[in-house]
């Protein structure tokens, strides 16, 4: 039996005795007095079943009863008392009346004290845009007239109104996020667009798009808290020094590229949950808490962190290091459920992928994987994933003028910072940050040209490989007459090039939400050619940007010309 020392001092806050305790239900128990907290607690929790001649929200009795029924709910459910889940909905709905009506009763009289003077003005005694600028400036509220009497509105129908609303304004929120994620499958995705109309918070919403569409958190038991929690961790984390480039949306973006090379290229099939989830995770952590310098000017100030690693992969280290510390802290510990041999792999993965992305290695990564699409055996996936990862992070001169304009304007701004403190340090300007002589179109060339253009064509010969290690020919498939479990649960194939734009989301209907990954082992029927949507952009944007290193030359002769004695 529960003891008056065993509950909490807010039970005791109670207002009403047990002899007072069905005031508006006229059930009262003779012998309350002699009751142990418990059973008042159980006896109260009888009375929330009771709704008729409740007083309206908007009364002062109402008051009372509905702080009264939310103590008994607290105390319930403190208690481990059962309380049926009509009975609670009803009553935090009531409750919930209660407050939106003293709210507005307080927004009104708030408005009216702020009105002070303004409010005995007569509706003719100014011009009405005269009294709307008083109102507006000097006020609260645009209304500077009192009011009648009767028109002074219920507030029932004020708080159903407020209900309406935001019901409303969640539906159109909710269908524009769908018709803004309806192209997430594309290459073209524009991710400013979504951060703009997701206030800032694009990074969160794409995670948990992807994670949604193939049903993540169910199948690998991932707390939903935990997950919204780790984004928004991971959002504060871009945004912990203001970078113009290594931030949030670039996180998005590569996040979604990531995905779109491994969904475009049909290889969704080739990893399993867990390694989906692994890719999805390193994809968001792999630049977390970036400082918007690079390892080499870590290296040169003898930063903290290039102590810490040794001035190897200074940045790439922290970014996963810090994402799994913070893994550690129940809130945002997305991989409780995990076993030990599955965070093992996880964590793996996850770590090669993001080690990956240090640009030092660039070169390195792309000779051991020419050297792999050379040899029988078949590609390790981390490996592969880790060029998919580090390609997508370098993907924006891939993309359209638009975009990828944007993106090296960010960048570059973020290289002159750098430079801006390296000059503040005393340090060498490091190439591409003197704001005053960097040649931007150059730059450009010369990324797309010898950096972007061959990691791109290794990585779709990586992909084709991979997908003809996983297709058979049609003489050794199943019978149609005997469905292949393989099969049956493997996406569609991807569309071919000529179709791609018709079926796109058809493809995405069949594939994303009913996903069920099969063994790289099973033979899958599969197209072996790897649609390749970034070698048009890179042309475009590479000629674009000649025509561009041709202004910059033009303008600087004619700049050199006028300063001429």
């Amino acid at each position: 039996m529960l003891s008056s020392e065993h509950v909490p001092s807010i039970f005791f806050n109670k207002s009403r005795s047990i002899d007072e305790t069905n005031l508006y239900d006229g059930d009262i128990d003779e012998g309350g007095a002699n009751k142990t907290p418990y059973d008042i607690i159980e006896h109260d929790v009888t009375t929330l079943a009771k709704a008729n001649n409740l007083p309206p929200p908007d009364s002062f009795d109402a008051l009372q009863l509905g702080s009264e029924r939310l103590r008994t709910i607290i105390a319930a459910l403190h208690c481990n008392i059962l309380v049926r889940k009509e009975d609670l909905v009803r009553n935090l709905d009531y409750i919930a009346n209660i407050l939106e009506a003293v709210h507005q009763d307080e927004t009104r009289r708030l408005m009216e004290e702020d009105d002070g003077a303004l409010s005995e003005i007569e509706p003719d005694s100014v011009p009405n845009e005269v009294r709307d600028w008083l109102a507006m400036t000097f006020t609260r509220s645009m209304s500077t007239i009192k009011r009648r009497p009767s028109d002074k509105p219920k507030f029932k129908s004020v708080a159903q109104a407020i209900r309406a609303g935001i019901m409303v304004d969640r539906y159109l929120r909710r269908l524009s996020i769908d018709i803004k994620f309806k192209t997430i499958n594309e290459w073209t995705f524009d991710v400013f667009s979504v951060n703009e109309f997701t206030s800032g918070q694009c990074l969160r919403y794409v995670g948990f798009e992807l994670m949604q569409r193939y049903n993540l958190p169910n199948k690998l038991h991932i707390s939903i808290t935990a997950l919204n929690n780790f984004l928004e961790q991971m959002e504060s984390g871009y945004s912990k020094y203001r970078n113009p480039y290594h931030n949030l949306i670039h996180a998005a973006d590569v996040l979604q590229t990531t995905y779109q090379i491994i969904y475009n290229s049909g290889l969704m099939n080739w990893l399993n949950d867990h390694e989906l989830f692994a890719m999805f995770i390193a994809a968001i952590v792999h630049d977390f808490e970036h400082t918007g310098t690079s390892n080499n000017f870590h290296i040169q100030s003898r930063s903290d962190v290039a102590l810490i690693y040794n001035d190897r992969a200074v940045l790439e280290n922290h970014h996963v290091s810090a994402a799994f510390r913070l893994m550690r802290i129940d809130d945002y510990n997305i991989l409780s459920e995990f076993t030990p041999e599955e965070f093992k792999n996880f964590r793996h993965l996850v770590i090669e992928m993001v080690l990956a992305t240090d640009m030092s290695s660039h070169f390195a990564q792309l000779k051991t994987m020419k050297s792999l699409l050379s040899m029988p055996e078949n590609i390790e996936k981390s490996k592969a994933l880790a060029l998919v990862l580090h390609s997508a992070d370098i993907s924006h001169p891939g993309k359209p003028w638009s975009i990828h304009y944007s993106w090296t304007e960010s960048l570059m701004e973020e290289y002159f910072k750098q430079g801006e403190k390296e000059k503040e340090l005393g340090l060498p300007c490091s190439p591409l940050c003197d704001r005053d002589n960097t040649l931007v179109a150059e730059s450009q060339i010369g990324f797309i040209q010898y950096i972007v253009e061959p990691s791109f064509v290794v990585m779709g010969d990586m992909l084709e490989k991979i997908l003809k290690s996983l297709s058979v020919p049609d003489s050794e498939l199943p019978s149609p007459s005997i469905p292949a479990k393989s099969i049956a649960s493997s996406p569609s194939p991807p569309p071919s090039p000529k179709s791609s734009n018709d079926s796109n989301h058809q493809h995405d209907e069949d594939n994303g939400r009913e996903r069920k990954p099969s063994s790289m082992t099973t033979p899958l029927p599969r197209p072996t050619i790897v649609r390749r949507p970034w070698i048009e952009y890179l042309k475009e944007n590479r000629e674009r940007w000649i025509r561009e290193a041709e202004e910059e030359k033009r303008r600087k002769e004619l700049k050199v010309i006028e300063e001429e004695p």
